[in-house]
């Protein structure tokens, strides 16, 4: 079973549980102001197995599932078992923490804010797929992967700095930066010679999508 699958498995029945059991929910969720005075820092992780509602899991796991199990088997393939699976782990948990911490530092002193979700995580492995296939073809929007990732990150720059949906568009940007900067790090460290197949096929820019 690969470590995508479990990743849904997981995240998919703690979430569920955790619709009916709010003192469960409450314990998982990111709140940087319980963080910040009880010392509870495991919620830089738990926060991404909870959701706000099955419309928010079942997004998230979809995500999750079709573009892990391609991300999953890249890092396999170019890095080994082990330390694919490792570096699987990295850019997925890895994100959902990263990408709450400047959540947390702003609102660490409200005691009404909270989030959850692993939307971080799944911006971190969406951008891991446009690193390795940066002309695919996007069904919705229709655009290629590349364009479609400038597009994702100029909209969550602008919506942080001015919207107040309840929406964190702060973890989709720093999960987003994190997959790409994560991704093509290890492989133009590791793998330097698929880092050079990448950007060949970046350089021959989009091809048509019939």
């Amino acid at each position: 079973m690969s470590l995508t699958l479990i990743l849904v498995i997981i995240t998919g029945l703690i979430s569920y549980n955790s619709f009916s059991n709010r003192v469960m929910y409450q314990k998982l969720l990111l709140h940087p102001f319980t963080m910040k005075g009880e010392g509870e820092y495991t919620r830089f992780i738990t926060h991404g197995f909870v959701h706000a509602d099955m419309n928010h899991l079942m997004i998230n796991m979809f995500v999750l599932y079709m573009f892990g199990q391609q991300i999953e088997s890249n890092f396999l393939q170019l890095f080994g078992d082990v330390m694919g699976r490792v570096y699987f782990l990295l850019l997925y948990l890895g994100a959902i923490v990263l990408s709450s911490v400047q959540t947390y530092f702003k609102h660490q002193n409200n005691s009404y804010y909270s989030a959850v979700g692993a939307s971080g995580g799944t911006s971190a492995i969406v951008f891991a797929y446009i690193v390795f296939d940066p002309w695919a073809w996007f069904v919705f929007p229709p655009l290629p992967a590349l364009f479609f990732g400038i597009a994702y990150l100029v909209y969550s720059i602008y919506m942080s700095k001015k919207a107040n949906d309840n929406i964190g568009h702060e973890a989709h940007l720093w999960g987003s930066v994190w997959g790409l900067v994560l991704t093509v790090s290890l492989t133009a460290a590791l793998r330097p010679d698929f880092m050079e197949n990448i950007i060949t096929r970046l350089m021959a820019g989009p091809s048509s999508p019939f």
